[in-house]
């Protein structure tokens, strides 16, 4: 036992300084923000929107300029290969969540990243935040890199967000998956079992937009459709760090 406590405490302390320090070191192949080149498309091409999944991108006849909704984005950068001007690329910026639906839907020029902080939701849950996540459908990506929030290197209970068991016990309901059509009850009744006030956050292109699985005739379309959402993380599955950073710029934990 003193050798196991000696080697404890030669290690140190494996959590991350982020944010009072540098965020953690993303992988290469790590695909961040959007980023559309200003300028007009050939509105005759369209290969950038035959090549996504999901509908998420368009090019407006009017304008001719090619517009990206992050909502429904899986970030598998077939539209980027696809365009022949290159008018489309990823970058490495983490920071993609927005509160508002609207706010998700890039266009050449305007990718700034919009602040997230509700000043009522710092007030009431700055330092103390209670989640109960609703898997809805999901694949279980999103749930499991939500989970990694709760490892030793992250420690999201060192901002005092936790996830618990009950609904009861919640400040906020994190949902993931497109809601399959046998979810939407629960969804709906763990929305209703909380007290007032409460936060509603779409993790995941599947919980914003319905993602894949949007046209199906057995989702719902993702949870805007059944509960009011408050905050919206983007990806597929949003990494680890896109999403700690959207809950505390929301707190106002972080800049």
């Amino acid at each position: 036992m003193k050798g196991l406590l000696a080697t404890r405490l030669a290690q140190g302390s494996r959590t991350m300084a982020y944010p009072e320090g540098p965020p953690p070191v993303l992988p290469r192949h790590f695909r961040g923000r959007p980023v559309l080149s200003p300028g007009t498309c050939q509105t005759d091409c369209q290969r950038c929107v035959a090549a996504c999944p999901t509908n998420a991108v368009v090019v407006q006849p009017a304008s001719a300029q090619v517009e990206l909704d992050l909502g429904r984005c899986l970030f598998c950068a077939d539209c980027a290969r696809a365009c022949p001007t290159s008018r489309i690329s990823f970058g490495t910026d983490h920071r993609l969540a927005a509160r508002g639906r609207d706010e998700l839907r890039l266009r050449p020029g305007g990718q700034d990243v919009l602040p997230l902080i509700d000043r009522q939701a710092q007030r009431l849950f700055g330092r103390s935040l209670k989640l109960r996540q609703v898997s809805a459908g999901g694949c279980n990506a999103c749930e499991a890199d939500a989970n990694v929030l709760n490892t030793p290197a992250w420690d999201l209970g060192r901002f005092g967000v936790q996830f618990v068991a009950s609904p009861r016990h919640a400040d906020g309901l994190l949902v993931t998956g497109p809601v399959s059509r046998h979810m939407a009850s629960a969804l709906r009744q763990t929305y209703a079992a909380m007290a007032e006030p409460k936060v509603v956050i779409a993790v995941g292109a599947c919980a914003i937009s319905g993602g894949l699985f949007a046209d199906h005739a057995e989702t719902c379309a993702g949870a805007t459709s059944l509960v009011p959402v408050d905050l919206y993380v983007p990806g597929c599955p949003p990494h680890p760090l896109t999403l700690l950073d959207a809950l505390l710029r929301f707190l106002g934990r972080a800049r």
